[in-house]
Order: C-alpha cells, then structure tokens, then sequence
C-alpha cells in the first residue's frame, strides 16, 4: 500500500478520474457563478460588463436586507429548535425509553423523509383561514379565541415556517445526537451516579461534555442548512406575504430566473456563501474560546 501510494502516477490514476469529475461537477459551476457577478442581463437579452455594481447594488437593495434579516433570524431559531428538541428526544431516547426506542425513533424521523410538498400542504391545511378553518383555528374558535390569518401576515407566517422545519427535522438531529449520546461509556455514567449525579446535573456535568463533538458538529450542519433555506418557504409561502417571508436563496432565484438578471441573482448566491462561511468560523472560533476556558 506505501508503495502504491508513494507512486504519483498511481496516485494519479486513481484520484484523477473523480477529482476531474468534482472539478467540472462543483469547481466549475462555481468559478462561472463567481464570473456572473460581474456581468448584469442573461442568455436571452445578453451580457453586460458591470464591475462592482451589482455588489454596490446588493447592499444598498432593500430587499436583500430584508431577506438577510429574514435568513438570519430564520436560522437562528430554527437552528435552535432543531437542537433543543433533538437534543431532550435524544436523552430520552437514551435514559427513558431505552432498548425500547427504536419505535419511537422511527415515528419521529419519519418525518423527514416526507416529501416538502406535502408536509406543506398539510400545514396549509392545518393553518388555513379562508375558505374554510383549519384544525388550528377550529381549536381557537372552540376555546373562544379569534381565527388568525396565518399567511397573511409576516410574523404569523414565519412562526408556521418554523414549526413546520423544525416538526421535520429534529427527528433527523435526535438520531444523530442519540449516536453521539450512546457512545458515551456506561461506566462512566455509573460512576457519576454512584458519585451522587442524577438527572440535570448528570447531564450537565457528564453527557453534555462528552457529547460536545456531535452537538458542535449537530449544530453547524443545521445553522448551513437553515441558512440555504429554500424548497420550504417556496412551498408553503412561496416569500409571501409581499416578500415578508423571503430568504437570501429565494430571492436570488426569484432574480436569477423570474426576472432574467443572472449577474445580480449570482451576487446574492455568492454573498449567502460568505455569509454561510463567516458563521460557520464564528462558530467554531467561539466553540474553540469555550474549551479552551474550560
């Protein structure tokens, strides 16, 4: 094996072929959006050479400050649900329903194999006010309280988005933190309680420590994820109402191919990445501090 991999022509033969198929796959596309951003029109109405304006004209667009408050604030909550509650369903998977999870494992990640679509018209369904009530008014109207326009609203529309993504995916983030949570030694855990640490303080002193590798990893997976959020607002909300519920993603594809500017849509695609990128290192700066200290 040492002598095959000190060969660079074996080397060659062997990782060339898939780092030529990435390269035109990944590295490519990439490298043309990056180009796009200096150009303003489309493939119909042709090129235009425009330098730096549409990065200028990024940050002095409203609606792409709106649809990076709209991101942020999006992913910060979301991300934050996903962990918290795949967090509590993984210590229960783990501490109470023991061997016996394995149902409840699956009933609750089902969920996340289900197609957007259709989990968003069951929630339009569920959240509808007009024609006729849904479930969740029926149950206001039932306790003496008023209808809500769900979707008709900014705010009451962006709290359906959320608990629609959240309902799908902590399901998927309880499984991945459960695999971190198991691995934890038993005898370590026996010893913390025969040391006299039960309940909140085992957990905090003992599996929230030794789960840290996956909670950090659990949650900069979800905070990239929720940042590119894009097929669930499209489906539920479709950015409404006007562009309340727009994310940077969306709005890009909205610029891209509803209103044929290729340049601008790829200055807001490539503005997400360095926004995707400059979380993702303050994350792990801040994780980093965190050890550190500790």
């Amino acid at each position: 094996m040492k002598s095959v991999l000190g060969d660079r022509r074996a080397v060659l033969v062997l990782v060339g072929p898939a780092l030529l198929l990435y390269s035109l796959i990944m590295l490519v596309p990439i490298v043309w959006s990056i180009g796009y951003t200096t150009f303003s029109g489309n493939i119909v109405t042709g090129f235009t050479w425009a330098g730096l304006d549409n990065f200028v004209k990024f940050f002095q667009d409203p609606a792409s400050w709106a649809a990076i408050a709209f991101t942020l604030k999006y992913a910060i909550v979301l991300t934050i649900g996903q962990i918290v509650f795949g967090y509590l369903l993984s210590l229960m998977y783990v501490f109470f329903l023991r061997k016996a999870s394995g149902l409840i494992r699956t009933l609750v990640f089902f969920p996340v194999v289900l197609p957007t679509v259709a989990v968003a018209l069951l929630f339009q369904k569920l959240f509808e006010s007009a024609p006729t009530l849904g479930p969740v008014n029926s149950v206001l109207n039932w306790v003496g309280l008023p209808s809500v326009d769900w979707f008709g609203h900014a705010d009451s529309a962006f709290w359906v988005i959320v608990m629609m993504d959240i309902w799908r995916s902590m399901g998927f983030y309880a499984v991945l933190l459960y695999a971190g949570i198991v691995d934890i030694p038993d005898d370590i855990i026996e010893s913390a309680r025969l040391d006299g640490a039960h309940g909140w303080k085992l957990i905090r002193t003992i599996v929230l420590p030794l789960s840290l590798p996956v909670l950090l990893s659990s949650i900069i997976f979800s905070i990239n994820g929720t940042l590119k959020v894009f097929d669930s607002v499209l489906a539920l909300t479709n950015g409404g109402p006007g562009n309340g519920t727009t994310p940077l993603t969306l709005y890009m594809y909205q610029t891209a191919f509803t209103y044929g500017d290729y340049g601008y849509g790829s200055t807001i695609a490539f503005m997400l990445t360095i926004l995707c990128l400059i979380v993702t290192i303050f994350i792990f700066r801040s994780t980093r501090r965190d050890i550190t200290k500790g």
